[in-house]
Order: structure tokens, then sequence, then C-alpha cells
């Protein structure tokens, strides 16, 4: 068996920048000798097998230093997903944002997933063997929401055969259809043991490691049934009947799903959140404009709450977004559009996006015990409870208001005027005499306002859905790559695993069935 260092640094590119932050410190941290401590150390405060759960859940979605989260996802998913766009004109302006991808900065999508949860993951399942069946079962569930994510961006990657070297030095990637499977059973196992823990009566030994729920063992069991409930919405077109009993057997657990705003997965700890650095202190994310045209457009008491108000002379106190891939001569000329309101924590599920998969659920003709438009409005009622904001029943009536044209006041070759095919014209009251797609527009447009500012998962389900409709970018750098009105799809594979796992790769294009392409969509995507 090869060393897990061996096996660490070929399944992730281990780039000379690595030693200049942080992360790399982990990995001596990894791989002390486990019997530093004691079997009475061990037995009394878990540390050998609880302490690597604070750096993983800390980096599903990296906590600090803010510019591996502006790579891993502000420079990405919060864009691709219509959130935000940085003022600034990165790389001379032929960046992600344009789809001239950026490797350097993509290689910290894919790290973070194996150095900091695959890693620390491998080496708590090889101290707990059986002594400790309840960690593992923590694990199972936590490892999926880390995972799940990076194949998201990647679609196939290494999740089964992590840790397992071929003998042609390779680490083989697993194929989206084999990865939600895997993902499924690794739910069971974490439900079923944490139900068997609970069984015990005993006191919850994560207390000390667990900054999202403190502890709550029962709460991860609610979050690991929404987490299926998500996947199984996921890949609701590609696998209907699959889709169809893993929703059901999250939506039939007798201990539920997410329901109120204190059961939200956000992360707990005294860093502060990275895009508040990313947007204050350097001034380098602001609001997209698909942000810009669905909140003011619907008058939603949420926009104050989420940007603030430009302070450019010719727009001052109205809110302004930026549009996705345009040409940015300098930062000057859209520094002064709206920038975020500070975030607190860091944010990862909501409890209004379960009744949105609810209401999802429903319209697809699952067996969840509601109505897609009760599911609906109550989305749209927890998100407004989440962040204080009033007028709900007003604005779940409203079957008027639409996003308005969007405006560059700097450059109107950017502007989508009245009439353009980009510009949704979807309304917020439920129509239930609506076909099919107008229902969905309109579940997963709400759905996408409440998931704010968690970008990675927009994006997945815009890419799934179409939903809501954004703005394509004016400026395509990729060269033909991708095509413009259907956006990109996915992130290319790393130069790393080119150089250090090339047959790992190979396996993981072949499961695309075509190239390893920004332009080629996911399994779950199939429109």
């Amino acid at each position: 068996m090869k060393s897990l260092k061996y096996i660490i640094l070929l399944s992730v590119t281990v780039l000379a920048v690595m030693s200049q932050v942080g992360c790399s410190d982990d990995f001596e941290e990894y791989n002390q000798d486990p019997f530093a401590l004691t079997n009475t150390d061990l037995e009394s405060d878990y540390r050998l097998v609880g302490e690597p759960f604070i750096n993983i859940v800390r980096n599903i979605y990296v906590h600090t230093p803010a510019w591996i989260t502006q790579l891993q996802q502000n420079l990405m998913g919060d864009v691709y997903s219509g959130y935000m766009m940085p003022p600034t004109p990165f790389a001379g302006n032929s960046n992600n944002m344009n789809y001239n991808l950026v490797d350097g900065w993509n290689t910290w999508a894919w790290n973070p997933g194996y150095q900091n949860v695959m890693a620390p993951a491998l080496i708590v399942e090889q101290n707990a063997g059986d002594e400790f069946p309840e960690f593992l079962a923590w694990l199972k569930i936590i490892k999926v929401e880390g995972m799940h994510r990076v194949s998201d961006i990647f679609g196939p990657i290494i999740y089964t055969e992590f840790g397992n070297v071929a003998e042609d030095g390779s680490i083989a990637y697993d194929c989206e259809p084999d990865l939600f499977n895997a993902y499924f059973a690794d739910l069971d196992e974490g439900i079923s043991g944490l139900e068997a823990f609970l069984a015990t009566g005993a006191a919850s030994p994560f207390v000390a490691f667990d900054e999202v729920y403190g502890g709550d063992v029962a709460q991860w069991i609610k979050f690991a049934n929404t987490l299926r409930l998500r996947l199984a919405i996921r890949i609701s077109k590609i696998d209907p009947a699959l889709a169809k009993t893993q929703g059901e057997k999250a939506l039939s657990h007798p201990m539920g799903l997410l329901v109120t705003n204190d059961d939200n997965f956000t992360v707990k700890n005294d860093v502060d959140h990275p895009v508040n650095t990313i947007n204050s202190a350097w001034n380098d994310i602001r609001m997209g404009a698909p942000m810009e045209s669905i909140l003011v457009g619907y008058n939603d008491p949420r926009l104050s709450l989420y940007f603030q108000p430009a302070l450019q002379e010719n727009v001052a106190g109205q809110f302004k977004g930026i549009r996705q891939g345009i040409e940015i001569a300098d930062k000057a000329t859209y520094v002064n559009y709206s920038a975020l309101q500070d975030l607190g924590n860091v944010q990862l599920m909501v409890a209004a996006e379960a009744y949105f998969l609810q209401a999802e659920a429903a319209l697809r003709g699952w067996n969840t015990g509601t109505t897609a438009q009760d599911a609906y409005e109550l989305g749209i009622t927890t998100s407004f409870d989440q962040y204080g904001a009033g007028g709900v029943a007003d604005y779940i009536a409203d079957n008027t208001s639409t996003p308005i044209p969007y405006v560059d006041v700097n450059n109107e070759v950017n502007s989508v005027p009245a009439g353009d095919q980009n510009l949704s014209q979807a309304t917020i009251a439920w129509d239930e005499g609506a076909d099919f797609e107008t229902k969905l527009e309109k579940i997963i447009t709400q759905k996408w306002i409440s998931l704010f500012p968690d970008g990675q998962e927009a994006w997945s389900e815009f890419r799934r859905t179409g939903y809501p409709k954004l703005f394509p970018v004016v400026i395509n750098n990729s060269g033909g790559e991708v095509n413009t009105q259907e956006q990109i799809k996915r992130i290319r594979y790393i130069s790393g695993e080119y150089t250090q796992n090339p047959g790992g790769v190979d396996s993981g294009i072949s499961c695309l069935g075509g190239a390893d392409s920004a332009g080629a969509p996911l399994w779950w995507d199939v429109d």
C-alpha cells in the first residue's frame, strides 16, 4: 500500500504556492504519529477522530485565506450563478468571467476537496476503526456534502477510489451515475449510523468538534435527509426513477427535513466570512446584473439586505449590478456599482431550500405530503423570515411584477432591453392553472433568490433547469468551446491532474463521453 502522503500528492495538484498558505501546514498535522495521544486520551475526549472534522467543515467552503475562497467559488460559481461579478479586469480582462479559464485559479476549486476533506476523512476512517462508528457515520454525511460540490463543478471526480492507487500509479475517477449511487449509499450508512447512536441514549461525542449543529445528532440526520432530497432533485431529469425513490426516502423519513431557520447549515466560528474581505477590503466583487433585474423588478424586500446602493454619481442610491463577461477597461469603471452587505456565518444549506425542493418534488408527482403551492409559499416565507424581511403576504400575492430590463449606464452594449429572450417574464404569485415549465420557473427563481450567497448551488440549479433566466456573456473568450447562449457547463480538469494522475483524468474524460470541455454538460444537465 502506498503511503497516505503519496496518495494525496498523486490525487491533488501540489503547486509551489501551497508552501505559502496555511492549508499546506495541514499535511504535517494529518500525518502526525497517531500514537501521540494515549488510548485514555482517545476514549475521554475523542480528539484523534474528532479534531479533523473542524478542518473538514471549514474547508467545504474555504474560510481562510480569502484568496482561496475567491478562486474556489467567488470567481466561478458566484459569477456563473448571476449573483455577483467582479469590477476588476483580472488577467487583462480575459479570464473565467468571459470563459478564458485560468487553470491556476481553478486548481483551488479542486484542491480543497482532496487536501482538506478527503485526506483528513481518510485519517478519521483509519483511526476510528470499529471503535467509533458514530464518527464514521457523521463523516459519511459530511463527505457527501463536501464532494458533491466538487463534482458539480468538474463532473466525474475521484471519490470511491480515493486512497487506492492502481498498478500504473493512477487513481480512477467515478462516472457521475456511480458518484450519485455512492452519495446515496453513504447517506444511507450515515443516517442509519446516527440513528443507531441516538438509540443508545448516550451523550453526543461531537460537541467539541461540531461548528454547525453543536453536536446535535438529530440535526445532522435532518440535514442528511435534505441533502438526499437535493441530490435526488438534481438527477430528476436524467434518472427519474432513482430520483423519485431517493427523494421519497428523504421525504418519508420520520426525523424530517430542515424546517426552520434554526436548522440552517451555517458554519459558526470566529473567522469573518471571506467574501466580506473580497467585497469590502479588496473591492473585488459587486452585485451581478441578474440580481438587479430580478430583485428590483420584484420589489423584493431582501434586496437591501443582500446589497448596498450604488455610489457611482449617475446611479447613486440605486441598486446596480455588473453584467458577466463584459469589456472592463479598469476597476474604477464599475467599482462603485452595488457592493454586497456584510455576510455572517458561511451558509451551505437553508430551510427555505428544503421547501423549494419539496415544491419541485410535488410538481414532479412525488409523494410529498404537501402541494407544490404550499411548499413554494413556505419557501418564500422562510427566506423572508431568515432575513427579517416584511411584506411577505403581499409579495406572494403579486401576480404582475416581473424582472426589469437591465441598463448599463457605463456602456449601453451591455444592456438587456425589454423583449430580449434572456429577460424573464416570470411573476411571483402561484398559478395552479399554469403549465409545468411556468411553475418550475417560479420555483427555481425564488429558490435562486433564497440560496444567496451560495453561488455554487445556484449555478448547479441554473444548469439543471435553465432558471432563472440569466444574461449570457457579451465577450466569449472560449474560442468556441462554450456556446454563448447555453453558457458555461463545467470547469476543465486542472493541469496538475494531467501531470500527477493522467490515467485518472483519462477515466474522467471517458465518463464525460467526449472532450474535457467547459461546454460539455454534466450527466444531470440533460437540457
